[in-house]
């Protein structure tokens, strides 16, 4: 008995931590440094962990962790938008506004 009350218990705490590890999907038109990381061109996984953001690449499965500045908004943004500047045929990256949130980080 004592041992099926641990594992559940131990089950609802995976599935918390699962459900607070909120993703983000961000495509990338072409290669862009974020921070000191260069991305190249596709589609990621964005997560935060911290003061870092993980970028997963949806292909490859490989993970490339930024350090970055996490900021809080008045209000939700509607959309995962992503604000980059071009400087000398480098894309860099600004910041990222996580839709359905209040949070914004930036690079």
């Amino acid at each position: 008995m004592k041992k099926s009350v641990f594992l559940t218990g131990i089950l609802a705490l995976a599935s918390i931590a699962i459900a607070n590890s909120k993703t983000y999907d961000v495509d990338l038109a072409h290669a862009t440094q974020a921070g000191a990381v260069q991305l190249q061109a596709g589609s990621y996984h964005v997560k935060l962990d911290g003061g870092n953001a993980i970028f997963t690449d949806v292909n490859s499965l490989k993970q490339y962790t930024v350090p970055v500045k996490v900021e809080n908004a008045a209000k939700k943004f509607e959309y995962t938008m992503i604000d980059a500047t071009s400087n000398g045929g480098v894309d860099m990256l600004k910041d990222i506004q996580l839709g359905g949130s209040t949070t914004q980080i930036d690079f």
